[in-house]
């Protein structure tokens, strides 16, 4: 049978060494003891006290919405409208909203950074977005399952694929550009902006070319 020692056990919990002897003075969790008289704990104690945390701080489902630029306001109003008729709808309570103006590449927004505290720290139980992408634009599935670790489910309203303007999605990729023509011939070269250039003007000419196309009624 595996013993854990107090400090052991509360990092297992994410609480104090204080909090431990407290919970064995008060009788909420009382310790094994050594012949020395040293606390010890068991797995089965383990899951009491998870049981312990979670009544004395109940989970929160927490709605995330996310837009590119400070000109999308309304867009912001929009996405938050549909998700809270959405919780509405399923009869789901909302704790909280966060919200990011920013970029879905940036992993270092505001409430982005506080939202992933909150759920490596046990607090939320659900997490709810319109897209993927209105959480990060790649690895999604690891975030999905990095939160799941610690009990939190991302519901996603809608799971198309690409909700992002196409603004939105030129930008991403134009900055994606950015970092790898730095790392390659260093921030301010001529090189790194003439690719960055290039890659702009090949966005701007398929943007162009596909609002000249014909609509398919008229073709």
């Amino acid at each position: 049978m595996r013993l854990y020692t107090i400090r052991e056990f509360a990092e297992k919990l994410g609480v104090s060494v204080s909090t431990l002897r407290a919970w064995d003075r008060e009788g909420k969790l009382v310790a094994l003891r050594t012949p020395t008289g040293k606390r010890r704990y068991t797995e089965e104690m383990l899951y009491r006290a998870l049981g312990l945390k979670k009544r004395e701080e109940p989970k929160k489902v927490v709605l995330y919405a996310r837009v590119s630029s400070a000109g999308q306001k309304s867009d912001l109003e929009n996405q938050l409208n549909y998700l809270k008729e959405f919780a509405a709808g399923r009869g789901i309570p909302i704790d909280e909203i966060l919200t990011d103006v920013g970029s879905a590449l940036n992993y270092r927004r505001k409430n982005f950074l506080k939202l992933c505290g909150m759920v490596t720290r046990g607090e939320v139980k659900t997490v709810i977005v319109a897209y993927k992408d209105r959480l990060v634009r790649f690895g999604f599935e690891f975030f999905e399952d990095l939160f799941a670790k610690f009990g939190c489910e991302i519901l996603v309203v809608n799971r198309a694929e690409d909700a992002s303007p196409a603004q939105e999605l030129a930008e991403d990729l134009i900055s994606i550009v950015q970092h790898f023509a730095a790392k390659l011939y260093g921030q301010r070269t001529y090189k790194a902006r003439k690719l960055v250039k290039k890659v702009r003007e090949a966005i701007a000419g398929a943007a162009d070319r596909k609002a000249e196309e014909p609509a398919p009624e008229q073709r």
